[in-house]
Parts: structure tokens; C-alpha cells; sequence
């Protein structure tokens, strides 16, 4: 039996949850969320907990991952879902333009503009080398944050670029010099 897929959500007040078909409509405080339901697993509401149930062990691999999906959408509508990036180096920085539009500046020869998707809000302070990429969605969120981080690489020698808040990085020794 899958560990995760046993484990109830919990439902928090002012959350809602309707199931149409394959796709589940999360509703709460700060939006609405779908997500996907495989074939064979359903929800059953116990005593304000919904618990991911299947028809037989050919959904096994399927069950742990429903579970998941669905908690994902109720924790982005009650919470919401955040990731921090880091920008160092030297002259690296970002910045707002407009309402949804993000300018990097990485060490190349031009700026780079990128559009941000609805449903995701990003903040930078005042240093312009950190941002936080926030929403609902945490597949859109992690996408964006990937996104971002993918225009420049931390490269391995001196750890310079766009890297997760916490990353553990490994780097690399350079050149020894002529002897």
C-alpha cells in the first residue's frame, strides 16, 4: 500500500473541492486550482479529511501520485506556493518592468526580458540579486523558477549565475599556474 497515497488531506475551512470526470476543481481564499485525477482513484470526504482511495493494485503506481497532485492544489489555494532565487556575481541583477515582465541582466550583451505567465507574482528587493516567485500553481511556480535559473547557470568554476536560495553548488579547482 502506498504511504502517501493513505495519508488524508486535510481540509482546511473555505475550501471547496468538486470532482468532474479525470479533474479535480479546488476552490479557496486565494484562487482555484485543477488537477488531474488518473483513471481508477477517487476521493472520499472523512471527517474533514479527503483520503485518495483506489478500485484495485493496478492504480498503485498512480495512487501516491493523485495524493500528491490534490494536496498540492489545496496547499496552493490556503497558502500558496514560493521559490527563491539567487543572482550572484558581479554586476548581476533584476529587475521589474511593468506589472509582468522580469529584466535580468546576467553578463551578456544585452538584457533579458522574461514574460511572466498569469498566476505568478515575483518580488525583488531592494539588493536586485534576490527574488521570490510565488502563486497557486507549484507545477507553474517550480516551472518558472527553472526557467529563470536555465538563463544562466551557476558555472562550475566560480559558482557566478541564477541559483536556488539554499543550493548546494560544487565547485570546481581551476588551473593550477606554470611552474
Amino acid at each position: 500500500m502506498s504511504r502517501i497515497g493513505k495519508k488524508p488531506i486535510p481540509l482546511p475551512a473555505g475550501v471547496k473541492y468538486t470532482v468532474n470526470g479525470n479533474t479535480v476543481l479546488v476552490e479557496g481564499p486565494k484562487g482555484k486550482v485543477t488537477a488531474l485525477l488518473p483513471t481508477g482513484i477517487t476521493l472520499v470526504q472523512k471527517d474533514g479529511a479527503i483520503v485518495a482511495e483506489r478500485q484495485n493494485d493496478k492504480q498503485a503506481a498512480f495512487h501516491g501520485l493523485a495524493r500528491a497532485l490534490v494536496f498540492n492544489a489545496v496547499q496552493g489555494v490556503t497558502a500558496g506556493w514560493t521559490k527563491e532565487l539567487d543572482i550572484v556575481g558581479i554586476g548581476y541583477r533584476v529587475e521589474m518592468k511593468g506589472k509582468n515582465t522580469v529584466v535580468f541582466t546576467l553578463g551578456y550583451s544585452h538584457p533579458i526580458e522574461f514574460p511572466l505567465p498569469t498566476g505568478v507574482e515575483v518580488a525583488i528587493d531592494p539588493k536586485q540579486t534576490h527574488l521570490t516567485i510565488s502563486g497557486i500553481d507549484r507545477q507553474k511556480v517550480g516551472q518558472v523558477a527553472a526557467d529563470m535559473r536555465a538563463l544562466r547557470k551557476p558555472d562550475p568554476y566560480k559558482n557566478k549565475g541564477v541559483r536556488y536560495t539554499g543550493e548546494k553548488l560544487k565547485k570546481k579547482v581551476g588551473k593550477t599556474g606554470a611552474k
